[in-house]
């Protein structure tokens, strides 16, 4: 982020708002006091996709990328689950 004085802004106005235009952010400054920011109306524009740009970080042959079990229900001690007493002391359902 660029930070101009007064006197650069009201100087080079047309060129620092192509500059915002482009995305940039720029900060007028009364001596080192920042009192204004331009910023662009809208967002610069996004890049096109691009089929295939993350392949390379998938495994061979298009197999899961996330460890094996990854998808195994947890057990009751992985969940921090311990024993309950008040469960524990009824009989079992018939």
């Amino acid at each position: 982020m660029a930070t101009v004085t007064i006197h650069e802004a009201k100087t080079h106005l047309s060129r620092l708002l192509a500059r915002v235009e482009a995305g940039e952010e720029i900060v007028i400054a009364r001596g080192s006091t920042e009192i204004a920011k331009l910023v662009p109306l809208v967002p610069p524009a996004r890049r096109p996709r691009v089929p295939g740009r993350l392949a390379h970080e998938w495994p061979a042959g298009g197999g899961d990328p996330l460890a094996h079990g990854f998808w195994d229900p947890l057990t009751d001690e992985e969940m921090g689950l311990g024993p309950d007493p008040i469960l524990d002391s009824l009989p079992p359902a018939a």
